[in-house]
């Protein structure tokens, strides 16, 4: 547990540095919670990619290739964006 700085008798200097502290600290806790997120959706999408996302080969047609279009151009904005490219290219 962390003993809170009293705000009356700390110099204000002591208070700033402490809520940058404990705000980094909270920043990186929200950044880890996101990326184990992540992590968990990227590993359920590449099982899902494993198991041929549940078509069977007699079942592929064209409705399950417009599934797939349709989740591939939302990946697409996703890695443009993370990369830099597309319509985020810099």
């Amino acid at each position: 547990m962390t003993t809170r700085l009293n705000p009356i008798t700390t110099p204000r200097h002591e208070l700033r540095a402490e809520k940058a502290r404990r705000n980094k600290e909270a920043a990186l806790a929200a950044f880890i919670g996101k990326k184990a997120e992540i992590d968990e959706m990227l590993a359920r999408l590449q099982a899902l990619s494993d198991d041929h996302f549940k078509c069977a080969p007699d079942e592929a047609g064209w409705a399950m290739v417009g599934t797939l279009e349709h989740y591939a151009s939302l990946l697409k904005r996703i890695t443009d964006s993370a990369f830099g490219e597309g319509e985020h290219a810099r």
